[in-house]
C-alpha cells in the first residue's frame, strides 16, 4: 500500500479511490486560522482521494476512535475521474504529530477494507457501509449519531439508489437520517445516498437487503457488479 517517498509529509497511499495520506507537523499560523483550526492544533493529518468518500470517511471514523485526534472537516467534492460519485478531503488535527500520523495510517488501512463493499459496473456503482458505533468523522461528514449503529447506502445511477433506499426502510425498524439526490445534498453527482441509524442488527439487516436489490438491478443493466477488492466485510 505505502510507497517510499523522501517527502516527510507523506504517509502512504491506497490504490483504491486514488487515496493519499499526508501530515503537516506544524501548520503555518495564517493557514491554521483560515482552516478554522484551534491554536493547539499544531499538527494535521490529511486524507485526500479522487473517488470513494464513504470508504474513507468510515475508515477515518475508526482512526479517531483509536487515537487522540479530532475531526476538523470532511468535504465531498465532485471529482471521480469521470465516475458517478464523489471524492473527499478529510482533515484531522492534534497537538502531537505522532497522533495524526497514526490516525492517517489507520485510515489508509481501513480504506482498503471498506472498498470491499464498493461494487463497480459499466453504468455506475453501488456502495454500502456499516458500523456498530459511529464516532466523530461520521458525525462530521454525515451527521451520524455518536455511539449508535450507522449505515450508508449509495446507488448510481441515482434511480438504483431510490429503490435501495425504499428497500432498506421497509426491511427493518430504522431511522432515516438523510436522503441526498443529484440536486439536493450531493455535489450534483448521479447518485442517491441515504444514511440510517437504529438498533445494530436492524441497521445491518437493512444495509444487506439494500445490497441484494442494488446488485440485482445492476446486473439487469447488462454487467455483473464486482467488489472493488473482492473482500466484502458486511
Amino acid at each position: 500500500m505505502n510507497l517510499l517517498s523522501p517527502i516527510s509529509e507523506f504517509v502512504g497511499t491506497v490504490k483504491y479511490g486514488d487515496t493519499i495520506g499526508l501530515v503537516i507537523a506544524n501548520v503555518d499560523s495564517v493557514l491554521r486560522d483560515k482552516m478554522g483550526l484551534d491554536n493547539c492544533d499544531r499538527a494535521i493529518g490529511i486524507i485526500s482521494n479522487r473517488s470513494g468518500a464513504g470508504s474513507q470517511v468510515m475508515a477515518a471514523d475508526e482512526a479517531v476512535k483509536a487515537t487522540n485526534t479530532k475531526v476538523v472537516s470532511v468535504e465531498l467534492p465532485r471529482d471521480t475521474k469521470g465516475g458517478a460519485g464523489h471524492g473527499c478531503l478529510i482533515i484531522l488535527a492534534s497537538e502531537d504529530v505522532s497522533d495524526v500520523r497514526r490516525a492517517v495510517e489507520i485510515t489508509l488501512n481501513n480504506t482498503e477494507k471498506n472498498f470491499g463493499e464498493v461494487y463497480g459496473f459499466d453504468a455506475g456503482h453501488v456502495e454500502f457501509h456499516y458500523t456498530a458505533r459511529a464516532s466523530l468523522a461520521l458525525n462530521k461528514g454525515f451527521n451520524a449519531p455518536i455511539g449508535k449503529a450507522f449505515g450508508i447506502i449509495v446507488g448510481a445511477p441515482a434511480g438504483i439508489g431510490v429503490v435501495m433506499a425504499d428497500t432498506a426502510l421497509k426491511t427493518a425498524n430504522i431511522e432515516l437520517i438523510s436522503y441526498s439526490s443529484p440536486s439536493q445534498g450531493t455535489s450534483y453527482s448521479n447518485e442517491v445516498i441515504i444514511t440510517i441509524t437504529g438498533d445494530s442488527d436492524a441497521v445491518r439487516q437493512s444495509v444487506i437487503a439494500a445490497r441484494e436489490v442494488g446488485l440485482s438491478i445492476a446486473k439487469s443493466m447488462g454487467e455483473n457488479p464486482i467488489s472493488t477488492t473482492g473482500k466484502t466485510y458486511i
